[in-house]
């Protein structure tokens, strides 16, 4: 199956090469290159990596393979998310500011991991043969599942759940979130897990992109 995006390859060097900045950026941060580069040029774009020539301050030349990841799922992808890249390369070099998240929005996606979540928790805290008709299913499950299953889930929530936390702590940070608004992320990571720093995330990715145009 032919890379749809490797077809228009020829079309989008002619397009980044008005963009320069953009490529030594792209250089420097995702293809670790150290050496002064006095021009960068594109030779080619896949779904998976953008290939550059880079001319070093000395005369030299190398060639870098930038990889795009996660690969870009079409060609429709490419604009969003070269956009998306210049503005972490530029972040990561110094050349302009993190976007800053002042605001709490709970994703929608949480809502079943949420109850999925609820169940775990009820599954293994509540009383052993209580009398109570909410706990009828659960005294069902226990009895042909054992009390382990449930054990092993609520656990490996806790702690799967605590590491993605320690993550939206630094993404808080990286951002500089107001605190409350940062205990909020942090707190419903804690307890709805992916799907809460996946907002997060795709709220930072919209903001670059954002930025990016605002200065074009």
């Amino acid at each position: 199956m032919a890379d749809p995006v490797s077809e228009k390859s020829a079309f989008l060097c002619m397009y980044m090469s008005n963009h320069p900045d953009t490529l030594v950026a792209y250089a420097k941060w995702f293809g670790k290159v150290n050496e002064p580069i006095a021009s960068a040029k594109m030779t080619g774009i896949s779904t998976k990596t953008i290939n550059l020539l880079c001319t070093f301050k000395d005369g030299s030349k190398k060639a870098v393979d930038v990889p795009i990841e996660p690969p870009l799922k079409g060609y429709d992808d490419v604009k969003p998310r070269l956009l998306e890249m210049k503005a972490h390369a530029q972040e990561g070099l110094g050349m302009i500011q993190a976007p800053r998240i002042d605001t709490f929005v709970f994703p929608r996606a949480a809502i079943r991991p949420g109850i999925f979540i609820t169940l775990c928790v009820l599954a293994h805290w509540a009383p052993l043969d209580s009398p109570s008709p909410f706990a009828i299913p659960i005294n069902f499950a226990r009895q042909h599942l054992g009390t382990k299953p449930f054990a092993f889930s609520f656990w490996f929530t806790v702690v799967a759940h605590v590491l993605e936390s320690l993550y939206t702590v630094s993404l808080c940070w990286k951002h500089s979130t107001p605190f409350f608004v940062g205990l909020q992320y942090v707190g419903a990571t804690l307890y709805f897990g992916l799907p809460i720093w996946s907002s997060m995330r795709k709220r930072v990715q919209a903001a670059r992109i954002d930025s990016v145009m605002k200065i074009q």
